[in-house]
């Protein structure tokens, strides 16, 4: 199986992600990661609505998209 082929199976483009702890740390550097691979993703955190914008802010700074949820 090709690279290509691989990554048109298990690849993120179009999928939605979910990150619990995205709010800072490894939570937030796999947030990111996501987001650069295509994925729409849902930035969860509990540090405070500040992390949480700025985190949801830095997603979008790669050309993701974000939506920030408080938990």
């Amino acid at each position: 199986m090709t690279e290509g082929r691989i990554h048109d199976l298990f690849g993120l483009a179009g999928r939605r992600v979910g990150g619990a702890g995205a709010s800072m740390g490894i939570g937030r550097a796999v947030a990111m990661r996501c987001a650069e691979e295509g994925a729409a993703v849902v930035v969860v955190g509990a540090r405070g609505r500040d992390s949480l914008a700025d985190a949801t802010a830095a997603v979008e700074a790669v050309g993701g998209t974000a939506i920030g949820v408080a938990g």
